[in-house]
């Protein structure tokens, strides 16, 4: 990780305008929860735990130089920018001009983060180097190891954003399945423990637990799927039931690409990469 003084002056503005706006964001979320619809309750707790994923997300894409969550950040910054803009064009005339002052901030602030990290993925990174130093196999190693960094934590979100998903919107959900998803929660959280403890200590009985964890999840979302599909078009709105689909997809999309980037990573353990990265090799002064 990057030192706070290796960061120059305009990175660190942006980074601390950044957190600041993020967390408004966050404190404008929870204020309208409690004047939400059902519907629209479960949207605005779904950004919520997106906004709280984004903190992670800037913090670790600028001080980890880790281009890929940057992405993730500026298509999540993208999707409340646009769920602001459609909020804003069903308000009545009456209403419109009591928050005309807020939409504008969130688009100017949303604006000035997305072309901010652009610039940031499009700047030279070096971290790969300094840990790799000029072994392009271990640099590539590096490579995969963020990778699968980030996709534990795309899994995580991906997880708990389905739970959310499936607690507010089945019809008739059964006590039986909510204690299943209230285990879901600390289920995952317990796999992504797991999993970071195999990759940074590079112990190979924790990559096969973890692997074997993901196993009842694939099974369950297969489930799921049926499940939606059998019940499609019982409710006044197929706008959740949809979002349930393609959650479940991309959630099946992210832990192909997990189990993928991991075995790259179990092959490489005892190449020497973990020693470099907790070496002076890995640091910023070295």
């Amino acid at each position: 990780i990057k030192p706070w003084s290796e960061l120059s002056s305009p990175v660190k503005i942006y980074f601390c305008v950044t957190i600041l706006s993020l967390l408004s964001v966050i404190g404008l979320t929870v204020e309208n929860l409690v004047q939400q619809t059902h519907e629209d309750f479960t949207v605005s707790l779904i950004q919520l735990i997106g906004v709280v994923f984004c903190v992670y997300y800037v913090s670790r894409g600028i001080l980890q130089e880790n281009r890929q969550e940057l992405i993730v950040f500026i298509l999540s910054i993208f999707l409340v920018m646009l769920r602001s803009v459609i909020n804003f064009t069903v308000l009545s005339t009456e209403q419109k001009p009591q928050l005309i002052a807020r939409f504008v901030l969130i688009l100017l602030v949303g604006a000035f983060d997305i072309i901010c990290a652009i610039i940031l993925i499009q700047s030279d990174s070096m971290m790969a180097f300094r840990v790799g130093g000029a072994l392009e196999s271990l640099q590539a190693q590096y490579f995969m190891l963020n990778l699968c960094f980030s996709m534990l934590t795309f899994d995580l979100q991906a997880q708990l954003c389905l739970c959310v998903l499936l607690l507010l919107t089945l019809q008739e959900i059964s006590l039986l399945h909510i204690i299943f998803l209230a285990a879901g929660i600390l289920w995952a959280c317990l796999k992504v423990t797991c999993g970071i403890i195999a990759i940074l200590k590079e112990l190979k009985p924790f990559a096969w637990v973890f692997l074997g964890q993901n196993l009842p999840e694939v099974a369950y979302l297969a489930y799921l799927l049926y499940t939606v599909i059998l019940k499609w078009g019982q409710g006044s709105s197929y706008a959740l039931e949809a979002a349930v689909v393609t959650g479940s997809c991309i959630s099946v999309a992210i832990k192909s690409v997990l189990f993928w980037a991991l075995f790259h990573v179990y092959r490489s353990f005892g190449h020497g990469l973990r020693e470099r990265m907790f070496s002076s090799y890995g640091r910023i002064d070295s």
